[in-house]
């Protein structure tokens, strides 16, 4: 089965780099087709970005953008005052936002989840230039919609950054994944 997801953010949150750890991890679980790709244009650190990821039993063909996602997450919730996060997203579809709220709170017509991803940024002390940086605690969430183990999302994780760095990811996804609402 095919799952496609698109991750919204802002420059300099991760979620180019937030896709690429996802699709690492599925391949880990066992997932025989992954893909992980940005959006690029003119962006800059604060500009709305958009990063994809695909994830199979099977290999993928497909080079083309996702413009009929299975699962949106949402890293900065700002964004979607200037961009429809939801356009184009399945019926059956999930929408993942980086929020304090409660999923009804947002009052969409698809399923919805949320975690604090900033608060657990901010928690595990993982801040660059000022900025919690949410995207290891987005895959974690994300991660446990798609059945993925946190154990190979973990394992991705110190491989991108390996010692106090990656242990302090790692935790983040752990803790948004043990704590994610839907």
């Amino acid at each position: 089965m095919l799952t496609e997801i698109i991750f919204y953010g802002r420059g300099g949150q991760g979620g180019v780099t937030a896709a690429n750890i996802l699709a690492n991890a599925a391949l880990k679980d066992g997932n025989k087709g992954v893909q992980a790709f940005p959006f690029f244009g003119a962006e800059r650190r604060g500009a709305p970005v958009r990063a994809f990821a695909r994830i199979s039993d099977e290999e993928i063909y497909l080079r083309s953008q996702i413009t009929e996602p299975d699962i949106v997450v949402v890293l900065d919730t700002g964004i979607m005052d200037v961009l429809d996060v939801t356009n184009g997203l399945k019926k059956d579809g999930l929408i993942l936002l980086n929020s304090n709220k409660k999923p009804e709170e947002f009052g969409f017509d698809f399923r919805t989840a949320t975690v604090d991803a900033t608060g657990i940024a901010i928690e595990q002390e993982i801040v660059v230039g000022g900025i919690p940086v949410v995207n290891t605690p987005i895959v974690g969430a994300v991660a446990k919609f798609l059945g993925i183990s946190i154990d190979s999302v973990k394992e991705a994780i110190m491989e991108r950054w390996p010692g106090k760095a990656g242990e302090k990811n790692a935790r983040a996804a752990q803790l948004a994944y043990e704590k994610v609402i839907s």
